[in-house]
């Protein structure tokens, strides 16, 4: 896909891209795998489960994936708000697009509450004309439904938008929805993500903003 010549708003991914919170999903994940009576997992392939989208939880569990997803959900929130981390260049990055007039959304497969209670910690709500996460009845990442939500929301285009995300199905998502894609390689190669629909891949959010700019 051609970048766009006028960017109009910016999305971005939560878990991995914005804010390191692992913690607490990895604790779970290792958790819900050992009472589901499945192989332990390294943090790495943590990461690109949960950069995997929903459909993961089902390869995954298989036929227990929602009671999984449910013993996953109730040791995640017993920690979700501890040790939040700002990932490498996101503030900055936030700051820049602010300045900038720039309308943003955070799209993310984290539940709706637990995505804006974890950016209210960090005191970022501000930044964001809307934040889409999920929901009973709406469908998540890859689908492009909450792209689409997200720019429906700003009211931009989405040939007009761009998609920041470190996994598989933020890209997927993204080609889906008709934006532009830019991947973050911390978790899958910038070959995975092309794969899924990345037009453009970094290393870091710094390098993201420089090509913003």
């Amino acid at each position: 896909m051609d970048k766009p010549k006028y960017i109009q708003a910016v999305l971005l991914d939560l878990d991995g891209t914005l804010v390191d919170a692992f913690a607490p999903i990895i604790v779970a994940m290792r958790q819900t795998l050992a009472e589901f009576g499945l192989p332990a997992m390294t943090d790495q392939e943590i990461r690109r489960h949960t950069g995997r989208g929903d459909c993961s939880m089902a390869a995954l569990f298989g036929d227990s994936k929602e009671a999984a997803t449910r013993r996953f959900i109730e040791i995640h929130d017993e920690m979700y708000l501890q040790d939040i981390q700002p990932m490498p260049g996101a503030e900055v990055l936030l700051q820049f697009l602010q300045k900038k007039n720039m309308p943003m959304a955070v799209v993310t497969s984290k539940g709706q509450h637990r995505a804006e209670a974890q950016l209210e910690v960090l005191g970022w709500l501000g930044y964001f004309g809307t934040i889409i996460g999920k929901l009973d009845g709406r469908a998540s990442k890859p689908s492009p439904e909450p792209l689409l939500l997200a720019c429906t929301n700003l009211r931009v285009a989405p040939e007009y938008t761009v998609m920041i995300g470190d996994g598989e199905a933020d890209m997927k998502a993204a080609v889906r929805a008709g934006c532009f894609g830019l991947g973050l390689t911390h978790a899958f190669s910038s070959k995975e993500l092309e794969d899924s629909g990345a037009s453009v891949c970094f290393s870091s959010l710094s390098e993201v903003l420089d090509w913003l700019k």
